[in-house]
């Protein structure tokens, strides 16, 4: 289906929140420092847009926090309650935009678009590719509405779940391993080829409520022990994502350690190394069949980032028991359509 825009103008606003595309040259390497305004002053406009910038944060988005990322949400949620605003264009660090996309999508009820780009060259280079994404995603940010939360790069329209960086520093690192974009970018319009697969939103996690758990990520490799997820659990977390090999296979001594995490209430998911593919429950000997029955969660197609987005989300949100937890987690990981809010099903 091709997206075109009718005559009325569009009021599109630009959170800058820092990354490659608002970084300079310090003297010793790239670092975020130019503001909102100054990032949009590089790209043209799509004729009908009107671009407003807020300034948020300006960081390297390997710096980025759970912190930084409720406060982005906050921000898009009093953004968009003001109902001028016909969409929004998030200008982030490509390290982590793959988390912070997921996480506002999980929480995004509104129909207008939230699009995230970014640069993977820097501000103020004579090849910069940061003002082409950026008129993208604001074309992308006026015309499309109910997809929830978007990565618009190098022509590509992508939706924010499954949507990994797989390339380091080409010019088209975004990408779904496990599935299909959601559209393109070409002579004025917006052609979108499928609709992305969302669970029910969210409700925002409470501003001011308890402190953000922590959630960590440990990877088996074939000298794996449980050294580091007993580590992580006796430093407090709430929840770890084990990152297996193959569809999602360990030993059966980290088995055993997932088993008592398991029994002091820390959530664990099940995610793996591999490029593609799904975790499933396939090999026995500390593999993914042992390491469910442990009590881990099976990630589906996230990769580690976004399950750990998705066990993150869980915890922030509020149920009444640990039963009704691992049911919401199940939802968020596995992302099928509901009618109803996710949360209210996990009640």
């Amino acid at each position: 289906m091709k997206w075109t825009r009718d005559a009325r103008p569009r009021r599109i606003v630009v959170i800058s929140t820092g990354g490659t595309i608002a970084s300079r040259w310090t003297g010793s390497g790239y670092a975020a420092d130019a503001s909102g305004d100054d990032v949009v002053a590089t790209a043209a406009v799509p004729d009908g847009v009107n671009v407003e910038v807020l300034d948020l944060f300006n960081v390297n988005s390997s710096r980025m926090t759970t912190d930084r990322q409720l406060g982005l949400l906050r921000a898009v949620r009093e953004t968009l309650a003001d109902p001028g605003v016909d969409g929004i264009v998030v200008t982030h660090g490509t390290d982590t935009l793959e988390e912070s996309a997921f996480f506002l999508d999980l929480h995004h009820s509104d129909p207008r678009t939230v699009v995230f780009t970014g640069a993977q060259r820097p501000f103020g280079t004579g090849d910069g590719d940061g003002p082409g994404n950026l008129y993208d995603a604001l074309q992308v940010a006026a015309t499309v509405h109910g997809l929830g939360v978007l990565v618009v790069f190098d022509g590509l329209v992508h939706a924010a779940r499954g949507t990994v960086k797989t390339k380091t520093l080409a010019s088209d690192p975004f990408a779904d391993p496990s599935g299909e974009r959601v559209g393109r970018l070409g002579f004025g319009q917006v052609d979108i080829e499928r609709e992305p697969v969302r669970p029910a939103p969210l409700p925002a996690p409470a501003a001011g409520a308890a402190a953000v758990p922590r959630v960590d990520i440990v990877m088996h490799h074939s000298d794996g022990d449980p050294v580091l997820l007993n580590a992580s659990v006796a430093a407090g977390a709430r929840g770890v994502v084990l990152v297996g090999t193959g569809a999602g296979n360990a030993t059966p001594e980290i088995a055993a350690a997932v088993a008592d995490a398991v029994s002091q209430g820390v959530l664990v998911v099940l995610s793996t190394r591999v490029a593609s593919g799904p975790v499933a429950e396939v090999y026995t000997g500390g593999g993914a069949v042992d390491l469910a029955a442990a009590g881990a969660v099976l990630a589906g197609t996230l990769r580690p980032g976004q399950a750990r987005i998705a066990l993150l989300a869980a915890l922030l949100a509020e149920v009444p028991s640990a039963e009704r937890r691992v049911s919401l987690l199940r939802t968020l990981l596995e992302g099928p359509v509901r009618s109803e809010p996710a949360l209210a099903a996990a009640h």
